[in-house]
């Protein structure tokens, strides 16, 4: 299980994953990108920030209630 701190920010590849990079990112939420943004567009998922040009976060009190409400989805599923 990841450990994810009480506050601060999470860029995509720390969310979605990066088996690409040394050492690899394991997937917090396993999802494509382009599945990300789509959620993110449609409201599934949570809104990012924006800390500069090329800087996109996403708060982790955010990400932590929305693994929360995937793992209920499921247990109800």
């Amino acid at each position: 299980m990841h450990s994810l701190p009480e506050t601060g920010y999470l860029r995509l590849p720390q969310i979605i994953g990066n088996s690409k990079s040394n050492p690899p990112i394991p997937a917090l939420i396993p999802v494509s990108k382009s599945t990300w943004w789509a959620g993110v567009k449609s409201g599934r998922f949570p809104a990012p920030i924006k800390l500069g040009p090329r800087i996109t976060v996403w708060r982790v009190e955010d990400i932590r209630e929305l693994i929360i409400r995937l793992a209920l989805d499921a247990a109800a599923a």
